[in-house]
């Protein structure tokens, strides 16, 4: 309350202009001070990744200028060149295991109102939707008592014994982790991953299998069989003492080694979790996938491979972010790189193999934790809007790829590229969460999917394969159904807007399928630069701390009427921006939804005791955060508050009872709901 306080009060204070100075510590931001001067240069940031206002010049408009008008022209008889049939839930979230009490909530009976109600916008699209807890952090994570961890957590870090480029601290956790993953579940239909260490192997460290096994059964869908184990060497993690190299048929030999202890064990009595296991998740840095196909492991391990899988990233940020030595990269220098169709086919070409493969051997295949850079991403590039279009385009390119799956890896404060960031712990009680561009490729993608799971993804090359406007025809059993349309040009003219004329051939070939009007849905910001505050159809989740995870604002999709007499469809998309275009009427816009809207608000304060309160419309409007068309900030019956020792911390819930959190309004305190 300390920034609200100064703020007000130096509005209060005629002809003043006010300076903010932030101090912080490592991840958290801790308080902010204004200063009271004539005139003032603006200070430089010194806070967490996060929320860095750093921003970019946008790509300077492509020359020669790319054509304005092209024909879009689709097949209903076969869909040629078309992906393997793909899940509405295709894109999910990877949550580094180190801040899942940041993310999904405090512990079982504290869970995040506004990450469920970031889950149940993908749900209501796709039907249910993907989590992976684990990453770099699962490595080493030892499953505790919960008595050995204080206040009631879920996990702590051993912050002295970090390792790896990614200064990755051991963890402990305790099954409360579990029990909370299980409340959400109860609330919103996710489908969870975890992750078996596997720095050790003799023996394997498998309570999480058991506990898991025990706790969340069914709504466990994978259990990850080592993450990059072709980082290992590089990380200091291998060889094991005894051996002198580390290779794909080492990693074979281990594989053998877990499911002989896993059998062993008892943990696992109906064999489930055996059937269950991702891997082999490289990295792809100094082994291929086929370097660990080639020594017979998917053969080998059919019955126990549910998935195969990779892990990718297109470039990385760790000189910066980790003082590697390594030459650090100007992120201006590299942010057209972002912006552009043909970065995403080169990406995922050698992956071609692979997935064909898969299939070959009745596998699906994951791209199982990706961002737009490793080590946090870069500023002004994966907290603008330009990775909004930049991850959509490479969702649609991986399913068009035929992945199966891909997870968008979500890290703490210090990172750029987070679909979704919860405020900082000493700020919680006054602002909400951060929604960043990622995030909105993944609602879009959802949309985009449907929840049919029968959907096909082709890419069009469309206007003569131009890179800058790249689009996709979606089929749903063999027909189209949805077009996606893509500008990566910033041009506040209008002269890089671009039309797509789209028509539909029936079975003699002719445009009679093509519908009388279509419904279009606009991703859109006013720069590829541009930073929050994105709309989708008219919707937004705001800038820095102003989400509690639903969109807000009036829905606006667009009705387009088709030319009766050419048969085509006419579809603008500007500069920059994005269209997903629904060949037909309304019934096109509710035909493929998932699960019916659910939102979850916040009903009774927490926070009830040594608090400063300040009416929420001044709070609003003196700390730059605020916004109207929020129920929940300013509901009457929503501001409450219960008695003083009402909510047992340490209390386990089941399924059927779940006790929330979410940070959630401006009068200073964190709210709870019970369902």
């Amino acid at each position: 309350m300390l920034l609200a306080f100064l703020l007000v009060a130096s509005a209060l204070l005629p002809g003043a202009k006010a300076g903010i100075t932030v101090y912080s510590v490592p991840n958290q931001v801790v308080f902010a001070t204004t200063s009271l001067s004539g005139s003032a240069s603006a200070p430089a940031y010194t806070g967490v990744a996060a929320y860095n206002p750093t921003t970019l010049i946008p790509p300077p408009v492509p020359t020669p200028a790319v054509p304005s008008t092209f024909n879009i022209q689709l097949n209903t008889g076969g869909t040629p060149g078309a992906s393997i049939e793909q899940s509405g839930d295709f894109i999910g979230f990877s949550v580094e295991m180190s801040v899942s009490n940041q993310v999904l909530g405090k512990n079982s009976t504290h869970i995040q109102v506004p990450f469920l109600n970031l889950l149940g916008n993908i749900v209501q699209r796709a039907g249910s939707v993907r989590v992976r807890v684990g990453g770099n952090s699962q490595e080493s994570a030892t499953l505790v008592d919960a008595s050995k961890i204080p206040d009631g957590r879920i996990l702590q870090k051993n912050l002295t014994g970090v390792t790896g480029t990614t200064q990755t601290p051991p963890l402990e956790f305790s099954d409360d982790l579990l029990y909370m993953m299980s409340n959400i579940s109860s609330l919103v239909n996710v489908k969870w991953f975890l992750g078996i260490p596997w720095f050790v192997t003799k023996p394997f460290d498998l309570a999480i299998v058991g506990a898991a096994e025990r706790i969340l059964g069914d709504k466990v869908i994978g259990y990850q069989a080592s993450n990059e184990p072709d980082l290992y060497i590089a990380h200091g993690h291998r060889p094991l003492p005894g051996a002198s190299s580390y290779g794909p048929f080492d990693y074979f030999g281990e594989f053998s080694d877990l499911l002989t202890q896993l059998a062993a064990s008892g943990l696992d009595p109906t064999g489930r979790a055996a059937s269950l296991l991702i891997g082999p998740s490289v990295a792809d840095a100094t082994w291929t996938p086929e370097m660990v196909f080639d020594t017979g492991y998917v053969d080998a391990y059919s019955a126990n491979l549910a998935w195969l899988s990779v892990e990718k990233y297109p470039t990385d940020n760790c000189a910066a972010a980790f003082n590697t030595g390594a030459p650090i990269i100007d992120p201006q220098s590299v942010f057209q790189d972002f912006l552009n169709h043909t970065a995403h086919t080169s990406l995922l070409a050698p992956y071609l193999n692979s997935t064909a493969f898969a299939q070959s051997k009745n596998k699906k295949m994951l791209m199982f934790e990706t961002n737009s850079a490793s080590c946090g991403g870069f500023g002004g590039i994966s907290d603008a809007f330009g990775a909004a279009l930049w991850g959509l385009d490479y969702a649609l390119q991986m399913a068009h790829s035929n992945f199966s799956g891909a997870m968008f890896h979500v890290g703490g404060q210090n990172v750029f590229y987070n679909p979704f960031t919860s405020p900082p712990t000493n700020q919680s009680s006054f602002h909400q969460w951060t929604i960043g561009p990622i995030y909105y490729s993944a609602l879009v993608m959802a949309e985009a999917m449907g929840a049919t799971n029968h959907t096909q993804v082709l890419d069009l090359q469309a206007n003569n394969n131009n890179e800058f406007t790249p689009a996709y025809a979606i089929y749903e059993s063999g027909k189209p159904a949805r077009v996606a349309l893509f500008n990566y040009i910033t041009d506040s003219t209008g002269k890089s807007d671009v039309t797509a004329v789209i028509s539909v051939a029936d079975a003699t070939g002719a445009g009679g399928a093509t519908p009388t009007q279509v419904r279009v849905k606009y991703l859109q910001a006013t720069s590829v630069a541009q930073k929050g505050s994105y709309t989708w159809a008219g919707q937004t989740f705001g800038g820095n701390f102003a989400s509690d995870g639903r969109l807000t604002g009036t829905e606006d999709i667009k009705t387009v009427d088709c030319d009766a007499t050419a048969k085509t469809c006419s579809v603008k998309v500007p500069a920059p921006g994005f269209a997903l275009v629904f060949l037909g009427g309304d019934d096109a816009l509710t035909e493929n939804k998932g699960a019916p809207s659910q939102t979850y608000s916040t009903t009774a304060l927490t926070k009830t005791v040594n608090t400063a309160t300040i009416n929420p419309s001044v709070l609003a409007t003196s700390n730059g955060h605020g916004g109207v068309g929020d129920p929940l900030r300013f509901s009457n019956n929503q501001l409450g508050s219960t008695s003083h020792g009402s909510v047992n911390t340490g209390m386990k819930t089941t399924p059927a009872m779940s006790l929330i959190v979410g940070c959630a309004s401006l009068v200073g305190a964190a709210l709870v709901a019970i369902r």
